[in-house]
């Protein structure tokens, strides 16, 4: 539980920065960039060796983000 409130901190929603996405630590790297990057198959270290301001404890954190919105009662198809 303390982990998660840590997590949890490392997301920010702020309307002044990139429209009220969810960001990592209010700067202007959102959740889904970083799960775009997760997605492409990079690696923990090749996106800490990319973007040198993003701590191992962002990615986690944008990977619990995700997972706390994937567990919703009702899940709605994607439209392609």
């Amino acid at each position: 539980m303390e982990k998660d409130m840590k997590l949890s901190e490392r997301i920010t929603l702020n309307p002044k920065v990139c429209n009220g996405r969810p960001t990592i630590r209010n700067m202007r790297f959102t959740v889904t960039q970083m799960l775009e990057l997760l997605a492409s198959g990079m690696t923990t270290d090749e996106i800490l060796a990319d973007y040198p301001y993003i701590e191992k404890e962002d990615i986690f954190a944008c990977l619990w983000y995700a997972s706390k919105i994937a567990d919703a009662q009702s899940i709605l198809p994607l439209a392609s």
